[in-house]
């Protein structure tokens, strides 16, 4: 054992370092000398010397639980080595290590949010710098500070010192690192949810109205907002302080922070200053220009480190050659103390002659970096990969080649001597300056590779890492793979890179086939970013490591015998309804869409077993106490129990005769609960499979949930009202009325934080936008948490009741601190949520939804860790276009297909959408498809040459539905946001907003008169507007569940409606009245169109089956049967004579509306159609069978 790996050794088990005292003693005493030698050596007095041995001997005995003495230390520390080691490389472990002091103490201030902010207690000088900028600050009132210098200096040490001392003068103190660039929407979008405190959930779409919002908000409060690292979002090269391209918002905080009265002060801190400072400085804009530490401050930072020899002119004449930089006098106390024996004088002898001549910072890193060994030049460029502290073993699997634990500690403690790099109870990591350096570094070279195809790094490093957190990934792109690919663009076009990067294909296939190495991964990567087609390339034989091909299609690429163990793939997720975390919590369960139950691993999110059986969707999981059995239950009308590791199904309870929305096991393991639609709850006995029903609910029941001692149940419904059961007795003890609305969701605290009696603390939420806390013991509502602006679909509590969570329609799960009833954290998805859940350590939240996609957050960090993302080409819209030629599909491939009817051609792919397509529309002349979906916006192509010509911002959700009128002058479409918009076709301009609807707006249709308008909402209703008047004529009621579907016949003179209530209903549109109700389908109904002829109508659903109905009698003609999951639209040709009808099985058929046959089948190339995936290695065979499912074949 080494000293440094008994240093690392007592850094584990004390969960902090010695101090300098203590570790002289240690280290000293570990060379055999005793107390009168150390303190010869130390030139401490030989009595304090033994104190500090007896307290540090004291200190160990406790750490280990033995006696520890200076004869003894050595052999108890070597028996400790591998224990230690072991839990050292544990990412688990490392993690639940003490947090720095400073984060600890400021974990839940609800004002305060540090972020980054390092650890100053170890501070040295800036006397004067600290009392200038505190009179700038405190004194004159400045709105903006900027504090500029070198790399090194200490700018972010002296940004920290400051906002310490001012913060009480501040009601607000945040502090926001930009080393990673963040986009300033991204920026801002944050700070202003801390700032209302999680209230703010309206943003707006430009960098200059997220501004704006922010003014608000530092006119209001006195907020200090410190910006770390500005230089990061500065332009490299010679136009010093302009910004990087897409960071011109940043420009435009700056100026409005500083010319805009206000209360508030930003403090910035860079190696660079912004241009807009140079116009704006005066007397609320000052400007401090950082210089080097004073000699005194500078020595008392260098005797941290060891203790140096030598006279006062020496000391003066080694800080003054550094210019008192810290980080700069840090690396050179390193070689001081290994080479030059802790003598000054010896050191600057040879600094004298020329032999360490350092001209600067960027100069002192080079030439340190020049003579580290190869391993420790490995590390250094892994650490500027990973971005963040990185574990021991996590490190040692980034390494390509094998290499001993004990070289890699030796290598590790060599480079923290040099103050290279730093370690944290996470794990290892670099200072900014020297991360960027690396990282700057590490792009040039693998440029210089790529561009002369010479190979090296490429082969041995990530240029991101797939399987990293999702904020790192997100990072690493921006800060590495973009500029990389930003570099290869000046030399090359587009066309020709790729023909380069195909070259550099066939080389790693000549020279590194079944050798380990990223190169293959890499190259993925990088022609992923730039969009580079890999359809047909050939990486067999290669190592694919550390690739992200969740959204890149692979048609026909060969990976056969491949190695992809550190790769992530796309997986078969439908819409999320239900996630859940087994009781030791090891894995996750998800149920979703498509009936299937999905099982993986938290720690990787490998799948482990799909269990299928449910014929609908999966609205509820829920594990057994013991976590053998796994419980669903499904809109098919069934609860099915699971065994958790076989995948077998158990046993399946029928009786119910409508969808189930939730279940509960009793905590007792014995009794599972059900909650229907069919107004009833179930109480379903494990062993016998015999049930108990309770009554009262008048509407659906959403939820069901047992009190921790089991003698109770609540339950929630449709009807606005809670129900506390007896389970007994099965009698109703209470009602707890309050609610608005539906309620969705209802869940006992598992301890009472609020209520001095146990089990009686109660949280429900529903359609009213709140959440409301009972004490159910008195039937009295104890708090309403407001925050939300839309349905909340879940709640969860935290394991210990602390806090409570919730999630729904906006789009956002809020965190709420319990005790006070205020939303501490915000985490934002992409689309509305359905099922939020803690993991049993209460550590990490689990959200799923519509985006097909479970993620994993960080409760008090707010940062997404990873996640699961479902890929689907499931299809949503297809229409024909007006002169019957063409057909357009859009879904869940973010692309837009146009197909030729003659011969099921596809002729064109309408790519540039980045997110689902909902609605495809053509214009009456066939010329133009307007197309809409989850990014908020509307785009209008131009069919023949295959260009978007316009794109319609105005939403702030996304587009259901998007419809032309008959005479071409005037587009509609319907959002999210509740609203339905009105463009003008020629100037693309909005003319109009029609808002009225209580619910998100699902479908629009005109009518023949391109004056009259329908709409259909998930508020049940159907509402007839008049465009011109900008006014709704009449609203149509009857429908009981959302509106999904509407239409207008040819005549104008009837409507039909599709609803979730498995109904068509047509209305007559000049009185209102409902003519008829179509109630054969078996689910949900999704689409309806009518017949050229008035006469039919088709309607598609839930049940897969497409009916067709003859509109005179409401009599179902036919039943168009062959589609395997939900049939999604319908679209007649214009002459009647063929439907056709897209489907979440992915195909588009073709039917004979006379016969009811099916003429033609279309299905478009899956993500991994026709990948060779044969001889593979690194897969699971549950990952295997998911990547077939998406189109990968085995020879």
């Amino acid at each position: 054992m080494t000293i440094q790996e008994a240093l690392l050794i007592l850094d584990r088990v004390l969960n902090r370092s010695l101090s300098n005292a203590q570790e002289q003693v240690f280290r000293l005493s570990w060379e055999g000398k005793t107390y009168a030698e150390i303190a010869a050596t130390t030139r401490y007095d030989t009595y304090y010397i033994k104190n500090v041995g007896a307290e540090l001997w004291k200190l160990l005995s406790e750490a280990f639980d033995e006696n520890v003495t200076k004869s003894n230390f050595q052999s108890v520390l070597k028996r400790y080595e591998q224990r230690v080691f072991l839990q050292l490389s544990q990412q688990r472990e490392l993690t639940a290590a003490v947090k720095p002091k400073l984060a600890k103490n400021l974990e839940f201030n609800d004002r305060q949010d540090w972020g980054e902010a390092v650890d100053v207690s170890d501070f040295y000088g800036r006397i004067e710098e600290l009392a200038t900028l505190e009179q700038w600050i405190t004194g004159d009132g400045c709105r903006l500070v900027a504090l500029l210098g070198m790399g090194g200096i200490g700018k972010t040490a002296l940004a920290v010192k400051l906002a310490e001392r001012i913060q009480a003068q501040f009601e607000f103190v945040v502090w926001k690192s930009l080393r990673n660039a963040p986009p300033i929407e991204e920026l801002l979008t944050n700070v202003i949810q801390f700032l209302s405190h999680q209230q703010e959930t309206r943003f707006s779409l430009t960098a200059s109205g997220l501004v704006s919002q922010l003014m608000t908000y530092l006119r209001a409060s006195r907020c200090l907002l410190i910006l770390d690292n500005v230089e990061s979002i500065l332009q490299d090269g010679e136009r010093a302080g302009n910004y990087r391209a897409g960071y011109e918002g940043y420009s435009q905080l700056i100026q409005r922070i500083a010319e805009v009265p206000h209360q508030s002060c930003l403090l910035l801190t860079g190696r660079e200053q912004p241009r807009d400072l140079v116009i704006l400085e005066g007397r609320a804009v000052r400007t401090l220009q950082l210089r080097g530490l004073r000699q005194l401050a500078a020595q008392g930072l260098l005797q941290t480190k060891a203790n140096f020899s030598g006279s006062e002119e020496e000391w003066k004449a080694l800080i003054e050659h550094y210019a008192g930089n810290p980080l700069a006098l840090k690396m050179v106390a390193s070689a001081i103390q290994g080479f030059f024996e802790n003598n000054i004088s010896k050191f600057l002898e040879f600094l004298n002659q020329g032999t360490l001549l350092f001209d600067d910072i960027r100069t002192l890193l080079e030439r340190q970096f020049d003579r580290l060994s190869e391993l420790e030049q490995e590390v250094m460029y892994w650490l500027a990969i990973n971005r963040e502290p990185v574990s021991f073993l996590e490190l040692q699997t980034d390494l390509v080649r094998p290499i001993a634990r004990s070289e890699l500690l030796e290598s590790l403690a060599s480079l923290e001597r040099r103050s290279l790099i730093e370690r944290n109870a996470i794990g290892f990591t670099q200072q900014p300056v020297i991360m960027e350096y690396m990282t700057e570094r590490f792009i040039e070279m693998i440029s210089e590779e790529v561009l002369d195809k010479n190979i090296n790094l490429f082969m041995n490093y990530s240029l991101i890492k797939a399987t990293a957190k999702d904020y790192i990934r997100v990072s690493q792109i921006r800060v590495i793979l973009e500029p990389i690919a930003s570099r290869l663009l000046t030399t090359f076009s587009q066309e020709k890179l790729a023909t380069h990067l195909k070259q550099i294909l066939l080389k790693l296939r000549k020279e590194f086939s079944d050798s380990a190495g990223y190169g293959g991964g890499n190259l993925i990567n990088l022609c992923h970013y730039l969009q580079i087609n890999l359809a047909n390339d050939d990486f067999s034989h290669l190592a694919i490591w550390q690739a992200d091909l969740r959204q890149v299609s692979l048609h026909y690429v060969n990976f056969a015998h491949a190695h992809l163990a550190k790769s992530v793939f796309a997986e078969t997720l439908g819409i999320v309804f239900s996630v859940a975390f087994s009781p030791d919590g090891q894995r996750m369960a998800i149920g979703d869409a498509d009936g299937a139950i999905h099982l993986r691993h938290v720690v990787d999110g490998k799948p482990l077993l799909t269990l299928k059986g449910h014929t609908s969707w999966i609205f509820s999981l829920e594990w057994s106490p013991d976590g053998q059995i796994l419980a669903s239950g499904s809109a098919d009308h069934t609860v099915k129990l699971w065994d958790a590791h076989s995948g077998q199904c158990l046993a399946v309870f029928q009786g119910h005769t409508d969808r189930i929305w939730s279940i509960a096991w009793s905590p007792d393991g014995q009794t599972l609960a059900s909650g229907s639609d069919d107004l009833t709850i179930r109480l379903w006995d494990i062993q016998e499979g015999q049930c108990k029903v309770l009554q009262g609910h008048v509407g659906p029941v959403r939820g069901v949930s047992w009190s921790p001692d089991g003698r109770t149940l609540a339950s929630c419904s449709h009807d606005s009202t809670i129900r506390i059961w007896d389970v007994q007795s099965s009698q109703c003890l209470k009602v707890l009325l309050g609610h608005v609305g539906q309620i969705l969701s209802v869940s006992y605290a598992p301890n009472s934080g609020l209520s001095s009696s146990v089990d009686q603390t109660l949280a429900s939420s529903g359609y009213d936008h709140t959440v409301r806390l009972w004490d159910v013991r008195e039937g009295r509502c104890l708090k309403v948490l407001q925050g939300h602006i839309n349905e909340i679909w879940s709640i969860t509590w935290s394991p210990d009741g602390q806090i409570l969570a919730s999630g729904g329609a906006d789009h956002t799960v809020r965190l709420w601190e319990v005790s006070e009833g205020q939303c501490f954290n915000l985490l934002r998805h992409i689309t509305r949520l359905f099922s939020i859940r803690f993991s049993p350590d209460g550590q990490t939240l689990a959200s799923g939804g519509y985006d097909q996609a479970v993620r994993l957050w960080h409760v008090h960090t707010g940062q997404c860790l990873n996640g699961v993302y479902g890929h689907s080409s499931q299809l949503f819209s297809v229409s024909f276009s007006p002169n019957g030629q063409m057909l357009a599909g859009g879904g869940g491939d973010q692309t837009v297909k146009l197909w030729n009817i003659q011969d099921g051609r596809c002729f064109n792919v309408l790519q540039g959408h980045s997110h689902w397509i909902f609605s495809v529309a053509w214009s009456p002349d066939s010329q133009q498809l307007a197309i809409s979906g989850q990014n908020c916006t509307v785009k209008v192509w131009n069919v023949r040459e295959g260009y978007c010509l316009k794109v319609l911002p105005g939403h702030t959700g996304q587009v259901w539905s998007v419809a032309w009128s008959p005479d071409g002058a005037t587009l509609a479409s319907s959002s999210e946001d509740q609203t339905i918009r009105i463009w003008d076709a020629q100037s693309r301009q909005c003319l109009n907003t029609l808002s009225g609807h209580t619910d998100e707006v699902w479908s629009v249709a005109w009518a023949p008169d391109s004056h009259t308008l329908a709409s259909g909402s998930l508020d049940t209703t159907v509402k007839i507007w008049n465009v011109q008047a900008v006014c709704c004529l009449k609203v149509l009621r009857g429908h009981s569940s959302w509106v999904c579907s509407v239409s207008f016949s040819p005549d104008g003179s009837t409507l039909a409606s599709g609803s979730h209530d498995h109904t068509v209903r047509l209305w007559d549109v000049r009185s209102g009245q409902c003519l008829n109700v179509l109630a054969e389908h078996t689910s949900q109904v999704w689409s309806v169109a009518w017949h050229p002829n008035g006469k039919e109508l088709a309607s598609s659903s839930d049940d897969h089956t497409i009916r067709l109905w003859n509109v005179q009698d409401g009599r179902c003609c036919k039943i168009l049967q062959g589609h395997t999951s939900w049939v999604s639209s319908v679209s007649f040709s214009p002459d009647g004579q063929t439907l056709v009808s897209s489907s979440r099985d992915e195909t588009i058929k073709f039917w004979d509306t006379k016969t009811g046959e099916c003429l033609r089948t279309l299905r478009a190339d899956r993500i991994y159609e026709g990948m060779n995936i044969t001889g593979v290695t690194g897969l699971t065979d549950a990952q295997k069978v998911t990547l077939r499912t998406l189109g990968a074949v085995e020879s």
